[in-house]
């Protein structure tokens, strides 16, 4: 285990933070509650961000850009979504600074430069899109109208951590318009599995598909579908949100169509998204003591290859060796370094890399060209074998699949493992507090016993996982009657 970093025994909390920064992921920001987002974190998520926006444009949408700012009276129209996210608003009220004359070289807001309307900086983006859809959409020959857009979002959090959560994020926000409920509803269906095929696909994440409680929905749905993981510390995270919104911003912005009988009727709504949590969850979900662990489909590096030799002896033909593999494995599609960094011993690099998790590490030394062989170690298990230099790119090709496939498998045992039924209150503290994971248990459907649940135990009802098996059963904090068991957790 690397001295540098916390274990996840000692500090769970502690070892995430410090794969975060020593993992070249991210920083501290000079703004309270805001991260700066480091290259090779940036490069992670733009892994990330390209895959799903091929995902959103295979399903039909297309990508836009809406204004950072919203105005209050805009905010305020669909009465459910301003109250669910108006204690997180960052609020502008003025547009300039001037001198102050009281003190030299600092500056004062002008009180003469008032806004007419105070402006809402988004914590999220139904009310100027859907403002603007009102004059985008008269006819059902406008729909569905399928928009998405790559943002940045601000919501005031007190608490922060990076990733998981912070003031700004980045994020992708789809917003759709249908002619008919059932359309609304498959669109909201399809991009939930949009999301559960990524995570599980290019993450290695396994997910738990679902439906939020009435109490856990998204402020101003009828409904908010969603992806549950899995944390190694027995805690859950939300991965992804997709909400049906039913007619209620197409009311609140009067946005109506003809359709083919040319009678008016108000459009159906969906939203989705997900955000750069995304990387908190991949972190905190494969990692390990050494230090991150990415699976290759959106690792930034698949492959680092590191020279081993002394003095300068036949060091160019060690170098023309390793540039021959990075030239045979680009063209193989595989993402390659060769670190020919002279300021670094092969030691410091192994721990580097190590660190960053890229999957696989070849170590190539004057030994090896006479044996026409190289080192691999493998990222996920620190496996190491010898292999032949012919057809070398083949051979990574499926590693990675294979590599890929174990963390995936890894993560799903564990999350398999840490189902568990609860059949009393007792039973349920209990397995809270020693055990982890997702508990299904029966509930009584009343939102007061999921508040009173919540407020004793600080765990919540994740989902209600879709195709949820019907069994009777007593809610195991009121002792009523239940058709079917949800998944509790405590989580981020």
């Amino acid at each position: 285990m690397s001295k540098e970093i916390t274990s996840r025994q000692a500090d769970y909390s502690q070892w995430y933070n410090d794969l975060v920064i020593k993992g070249s992921l991210a920083d501290y920001s000079a703004v309270r509650g805001c991260m700066v987002i480091k290259p090779y974190g940036f490069a992670l998520w733009e892994k990330m961000r390209d895959q799903l926006d091929k995902m959103f444009k295979d399903t039909g949408h297309e990508n836009a850009y809406f204004p950072l700012f919203v105005p209050k009276s805009l905010f305020e129209a669909e009465e459910k979504n301003a109250e669910g996210f108006a204690k997180e608003c960052a609020v502008v009220t003025h547009y300039r600074l001037i001198n102050d004359p009281d003190n030299k070289g600092k500056l004062i807001v002008d009180p003469e430069a008032k806004l007419e309307e105070e402006l809402i900086i988004r914590p999220t983006s139904e009310a100027i899109i859907w403002n603007t859809y009102k004059g985008w959409i008269q006819s059902y020959r406008d729909l569905p109208l399928l928009i998405n857009q790559w943002a940045n979002v601000v919501r005031w959090e007190m608490r922060t951590r990076l990733f998981l959560r912070t003031a700004e994020f980045l994020w992708q926000e789809g917003h759709t318009a249908h002619a008919t409920a059932q359309e609304a509803v498959s669109e909201t269906i399809q991009m939930l599995n949009v999301y559960a095929e990524f995570a599980e696909n290019y993450m290695a994440l396994p997910v738990i598909k679902g439906v939020k409680t009435p109490g856990e929905r998204f402020a101003g749905a009828v409904d908010t579908y969603c992806i549950e993981a899995l944390m190694q510390d027995g805690k859950a995270l939300q991965a992804g949100t997709s909400h049906f919104l039913g007619q209620n911003f197409a009311k609140a912005f009067d946005v109506k169509f003809s359709d083919k009988d040319n009678k008016l009727d108000y459009v159906w709504a969906t939203s989705w998204g997900v955000s750069t949590r995304l990387i908190g969850a991949l972190v905190m979900a494969h990692s390990d003591d050494d230090g991150l662990i990415l699976p290759p489909k959106i690792a930034p590096l698949q492959v680092v290859i590191v020279p081993i030799y002394k003095g300068t002896e036949k060091k160019e033909l060690l170098d023309a060796k390793c540039k021959e593999f990075v030239q045979q494995f680009k063209h193989a599609g595989i993402r390659i370094k060769f670190d020919d960094n002279e300021n670094a011993r092969p030691g410091w690099k192994f721990a580097e890399y190590e660190m960053k998790g890229v999957p696989v590490r070849i170590a190539v030394g004057l030994r090896d060209l006479d044996n026409n062989t190289v080192e691999v170690v493998r990222r996920d298990t620190k496996q190491k074998a010898v292999i032949s230099m012919e057809s070398l790119a083949d051979h990574m090709i499926k590693l990675l699949d294979e590599i890929q496939l174990n963390i995936y498998n890894r993560a799903l045992a564990y999350r398999d493992a840490h189902i568990t039924k609860a059949d009393s209150w007792e039973e349920f503290k209990n397995l809270l507090d020693e055990k982890g994971g997702f508990i299904a248990a029966h509930w009584d459907g009343a939102a007061e016993t999921e508040e009173a649940i919540k407020e004793e135990t600080k765990a919540t009802i994740r989902c209600i996982p879709l195709n949820n098996p019907q069994e009777e059963g007593k809610c195991i904090f009121t002792g009523k009657p239940s058709r079917e068991r949800v998944l509790f957790a405590r989580a981020y």
